[in-house]
């Protein structure tokens, strides 16, 4: 069954990576969308609510990302459903439980308590941190992260972006939790591996505690805030390799983007250049 796609769909983080690509995707649909941020007009501030009525006037479908270190607010899906919301589809994370992402998990039990249509959205590592969080690290040739040798579903933000509009534009996955992946497992060497090739440069890549302290001593993080993320990137080595879900080729009939298809397109942009 298709939702009317009369509705204007509220894109929260739609300045994003894959926000931009939300946005994008509803309109090349058809379907008029509406991004969302601080530098958008008119602005949109989680911490302040007196720029939330502006933005939610006349929505009838929102798609929630929530900045990193951001809590969904007390009262604002409670505004949203007062405004016209009726569907929400939420960007999580796949490892919000085992690296106890506390604001993910409680904004994922506020979406379900809602009332309203939901989906929640929990995609892999993304393809396109090589060229955002790791970028520096890809031009320097070393990149650090205590998470061992344990394989990873790098999804591209494409393949994210084109599950959430289908997510806010049927009503084919109201009340399901999508954890998404690429279409193939790989560690992090293997990884660096796939974007120094395409990249043109060699890519080295350590997966102890030791060196990931060592580059964020470097780079100037606090000790404490260090000794947290290597607790949680162990967590993720910890649990060992992935198996890919299926879930993108399931919901988009189509294969899902491989690290190495993101990674030619990106070099072909002269991302690493």
């Amino acid at each position: 069954m298709t939702t009317p796609l009369t509705d204007t769909v509220l894109v929260l983080g739609g300045t994003g990576t894959t926000g931009s690509r939300v946005v994008a995707g509803l309109r090349a649909a058809g379907v008029p969308a509406r991004a969302a941020g601080r530098r958008t007009e008119p602005p949109f501030d989680w911490t302040d609510p007196g720029t939330w009525d502006a933005v939610l006037d006349g929505v009838g479908r929102m798609y929630l990302l929530l900045p990193d270190d951001v809590d969904l607010p007390a009262g604002f899906l409670e505004r949203a459903a007062a405004a016209g919301v009726h569907r929400v589809v939420l960007h999580s994370d796949r490892a919000v439980d085992l690296m106890d992402v506390t604001r993910l998990q409680e904004a994922e039990r506020a979406v379900r308590a809602s009332g309203l249509g939901w989906t929640v959205i929990r995609p892999d590592w993304f393809a396109q941190n090589f060229e955002t969080f790791f970028r520096d690290a890809v031009l320097e040739g070393e990149l650090a992260l205590p998470v061992g040798d344990a394989r990873q579903g790098f999804v591209d933000a494409q393949d994210i972006a084109d599950v959430a509009v289908r997510a806010l534009t049927t009503d084919d996955h109201v009340g399901e939790v999508l954890e998404l992946t690429g279409p193939q497992a790989l560690s992090f060497a293997e990884a660096a591996d796939v974007v120094g090739a395409a990249a043109g440069r060699t890519v080295r890549f350590d997966g102890t505690p030791e060196a990931y302290r060592a580059a964020m001593g470097a780079a100037g993080l606090p000790l404490e805030v260090v000794e947290e993320l290597v607790t949680r990137f162990g967590a993720v080595a910890a649990a060992g390799d992935t198996t890919p879900t299926g879930t993108v080729e399931r919901v988009l009939g189509r294969p899902a983007r491989s690290l190495a298809r993101y990674a030619q397109e990106a070099a072909a942009r002269g991302v690493w250049a």
